[in-house]
């Protein structure tokens, strides 16, 4: 039954070379992601301080009497709108998570050793990373029904249907793009407990 098992996680095996080239990608568009939210964030803070400070400067104009009280209640308005619309943008920007892609270069690498971790391991460990991979396994006496989470699912699919062919722009690579790699719709891993297994590091330039 162990090695039944065991080849479940055969099938996701991801090779060497294709793992090092999508790893690649995905921390570079990590990095690249990285830096656009610090600049976006940069870029707001200064827009909240500039809206804050022609309020407070409004405000000591009014009580100078160098601009009306009318003025002052409609510029403050504006200028209220627009620092609320600000602070939308601030929390936005800061729910945006670049580290999604270490997330997914920490899967692949659980792919990459998943069927050499389970020869390994205790009954007890083998059963935890089985679960890590499968959300269901059906058995009967002659085959292994399995039903991979998600990402893992999109591997086994990659593995079967096309193989592990190199490509010359990772990008184009549809295991990329389902991490977010490219410009194709963002795909939210679901968090595993594989830091300790593989702790990525990230070298931005």
């Amino acid at each position: 039954m162990g090695n039944r098992l065991g080849g479940i996680l055969k099938d996701i095996y991801i090779p060497d070379h294709v793992l090092s080239h999508l790893a690649e990608s995905l921390l570079s568009d990590n990095c690249r992601e990285t830096t656009v939210k610090q600049d976006q964030e940069q870029r707001l803070q200064q827009r909240l301080a500039s809206v804050r400070n022609r309020l407070d400067q409004a405000y000591l104009d009014k009580l100078d009497g160098k601009i009306s009280e009318e003025l002052w209640i409609r510029k403050s308005a504006e200028w209220q709108a627009e620092e609320q619309q600000i602070q939308m943008a601030v929390r936005a920007a800061a729910e945006i998570k670049p580290e999604r892609m270490l997330d997914a270069v920490k899967i692949l690498e659980l792919a990459n050793k998943a069927y050499f971790l389970y020869v390994k391991r205790p009954p007890s460990e083998k059963a935890k990373l089985l679960n890590l991979v499968l959300s269901n396994c059906a058995i009967d006496a002659a085959s292994v029904y399995p039903t991979y989470r998600k990402p893992f699912d999109v591997i086994f699919a990659k593995s079967k249907n096309e193989g592990w062919r190199a490509r010359r722009d990772s990008n184009s690579d549809p295991l990329v793009r389902s991490f977010g790699g490219g410009k194709s719709k963002v795909f939210r891993v679901r968090r595993l407990r594989v830091s300790s297994l593989y702790p990525t590091r990230l070298n931005c330039p």
